[in-house]
């Protein structure tokens, strides 16, 4: 009996555990399609709800567990301080993320039945993507990321793209029934999806006279950043990488979120040396300041001479990284942004900034987990000719985490159809064309620089048209006239 019990639980945890290997750093999306055609499989032996909720608890607890389980490294930056909650922060985390996955699978089997699943766990990650500031990190669709069908979020968007993995699980699932026509037309949709996401690949973009780019990567260490023994090392490496001699002169150079050691409003002397370094090219880079009492985490543009052209200061912040809810309240028992130490964390900006660059056009800026989130990469007013990253990925450590943010950076550039410079602390910088490919890089973990020709953009896109609300509606739609249908076939088998 036991025995039974263990497995009623492990199985489903382990299903979920599967299916995590689709995303970075392992990128073995087949996996997930098995995983989850087999967690199909245990939902059509399940006729209430709320087991089916149980279920899909169980199988988003596996997922996320494994997905996330970059999440404890921002804890060891100070292990004597935070490291006790590592373990903690985990399982809560997977637990918490995994209900979303309860409401897909328990509502799949109250509105019809396993297929249903297609629809409503896309609406419930969907759904997880904006609650609470929303979280949309580890989405089945980001496994795609690196095959032809990621193309597609050019139309549908990274929810989307769970779509094609749901329904590329349904379709297994009726090849293992023998079910050959609801499998092969599945298939074919598919393959012709993959076919026309190869061609999009394969059609490449002029790069003369194209602007270059100098991505610079000091690769500092989370505990060493702020340092006073190690920052001025890491501030020199940077000067160095800007001054480095090459055989064209950039249009512009990157340095990565917080990359100087000191407040904006004292940087006038740093400035100067950034801008001698530059040699005329305008800087991009990262900064902290102070407007009254409130610290903002900054990109600022500094032009040929070292003077400050543009500010943007990050809007979208990390619950409880950078800011913690009701901080005035918790910060008294101790709780602060892992961030931002001082204080309550950091203040939010207004909004979305598009910087002017001259005669390089409009940028769009994002500030580390901006990327995450498609709408903070659509620009407001006039479309922008390309978007920037500025990053500290050694928060998220050297296993999963950095590779994770830079898939969902590249799933940005493919829905707006436009090329995304990423420059971050300890990697992976990289240059990003409109369809999501890298052209350029600075792997994890090494200090350096690369200049990189900026790609051309493409046209608006479909899913920039349409949104994530679109594509809800659109799937809600489906899924309440999917219902509809499937209640009235029982009302007529019952009479």
């Amino acid at each position: 009996m036991r025995a039974v019990r263990a497995q009623e639980w492990l199985l489903p945890i382990g299903l979920g555990a599967v299916a995590a290997l689709g995303q970075a750093p392992f990128d073995l999306w087949p996996l997930t399609v098995i995983a989850l055609a087999l967690a199909l499989a245990l939902l059509e032996r399940i006729q209430t709800w709320q087991r089916a909720a149980r279920l899909g608890w169980l199988i988003g607890c596996g997922y996320f567990l494994l997905s996330m389980v970059w999440i404890v490294q921002p804890f060891f930056v100070d292990p004597w301080r935070h490291g006790w909650m590592a373990p903690f922060a985990l399982g809560f985390m997977a637990a918490g993320l995994a209900m979303f996955w309860a409401l897909g699978f328990g509502l799949a089997r109250r509105l019809g039945g396993p297929a249903m699943l297609i629809g409503t766990l896309t609406l419930a990650e969907l759904l997880r993507a904006y609650l609470f500031t929303g979280f949309p990190w580890a989405l089945i669709g980001h496994s795609l990321v690196d095959t032809p069908l990621a193309q597609m979020a050019w139309g549908v968007g990274a929810h989307g793209l769970s779509v094609l993995i749901l329904i590329g699980a349904v379709g297994l699932r009726a090849l293992w029934r023998r079910d050959w026509a609801v499998g092969g037309v599945i298939i074919a949709a598919l393959a012709g999806c993959w076919m026309w996401g190869q061609g999009r690949l394969n059609a490449s973009a002029p790069l003369e006279n194209r602007p270059v780019l100098r991505l610079v990567q000091p690769n500092a260490p989370q505990h060493q950043k702020w340092d006073p023994a190690y920052y001025p090392i890491f501030f020199q490496r940077q000067v160095a990488f800007t001054a480095a001699p090459a055989a064209r002169r950039p249009d512009l150079i990157l340095w990565p979120e917080t990359a100087v050691p000191v407040l904006l409003e004292d940087g006038a002397r740093v400035f100067q040396t950034i801008a001698e370094a530059a040699a005329g090219s305008p800087v991009v880079l990262g900064i902290q300041r102070y407007e009254g009492l409130s610290l903002y985490n900054s990109a600022v543009l500094l032009d040929g001479a070292g003077q400050l052209a543009q500010v943007y200061d990050k809007h979208h912040l990390v619950p409880f990284g950078e800011y913690i809810p009701l901080g005035s309240l918790l910060s008294g028992w101790g709780l602060h942004g892992l961030a931002a130490a001082d204080g309550n964390g950091f203040a939010a900006g207004p909004g979305p900034v598009v910087m002017e660059l001259g005669p390089l056009g409009r940028a769009l800026p994002l500030i580390c987990y901006e990327a995450v989130f498609p709408a903070d990469a659509a620009a407001p007013g006039a479309r922008p000719d390309f978007l920037m990253q500025l990053t500290n990925d050694a928060w998220f450590g050297m296993f999963s985490g950095p590779y994770q943010h830079l898939a969902q950076a590249r799933l940005r550039a493919i829905e707006q159809g436009l090329p995304m410079v990423r420059v971050a602390n300890t990697g992976v910088s990289a240059m990003i064309d409109a369809q999501g490919q890298i052209t350029a890089q600075i792997g994890l973990g090494q200090a350096g620089w690369v200049d990189a020709v900026l790609p051309p953009g493409n046209g608006p896109t479909l899913y920039a048209r349409l949104t994530d609300w679109g594509i809800g509606a659109i799937l809600l739609l489906v899924v309440l006239s999917a219902a509809l249908l499937n209640h009235g076939k029982l009302r007529r088998e019952t009479r």
